[in-house]
């Protein structure tokens, strides 16, 4: 039924646990799961206070301390991603920089993706919980037209 299922994870136990989902139902219909992982940049201070050479210095350190938490994540996600293949499931990691629901939205886009497995976190019960949808979780709900499964991480 799903040919691409995208599994956002930020590396904590609640991504495990959607990960988990997703492999339950990418072996149900021979799928193949990209394994996604975004990273907030560090953000860029106000420099203009700075000599040139100061600038140039601290804009080295923070570009350097991004490839290192990029570099970082990709190991990690591989190890998840080894479950995958234990289950004989195609599986992508992909560790993207940048804005993590405008990634996600890309990527569902981008790759044909037919089922998103995601955890996300709420804290209201009712009608309350709808509208208290993280904002990346949200955002993906209310702008991909494939179906979106919501892991709910106060349950685990």
């Amino acid at each position: 039924m799903y040919k691409t299922i995208l599994v956002p994870h930020g590396g904590t136990p609640a991504g495990d646990l959607a990960l988990k989902h997703a492999i339950h139902a990418a072996k149900e219909s021979s799928s193949k799961i990209i394994l996604l992982h975004v990273i907030e940049e560090i953000q860029h201070p106000a420099t203009f206070a700075l000599s040139e050479s100061e600038r140039e210095k601290m804009l080295n350190s923070i570009q350097e301390a991004n490839e290192s938490i990029r570099q970082e994540m990709v190991k990690e996600m591989e190890q998840r991603s080894q479950e995958c293949k234990d289950e004989n499931i195609n599986v992508q990691v992909k560790v993207e920089m940048g804005n993590a629901a405008e990634k996600i939205l890309n990527i569902v886009q981008n790759e044909n993706v037919d089922l998103v497995v995601m955890a996300k976190r709420r804290k209201l019960k009712g009608v309350k919980k709808l509208l208290s949808l993280g904002s990346v979780s949200r955002k993906v709900v209310e702008n991909v037209s494939c179906p979106v499964t919501l892991i709910d991480v106060e349950k685990i």
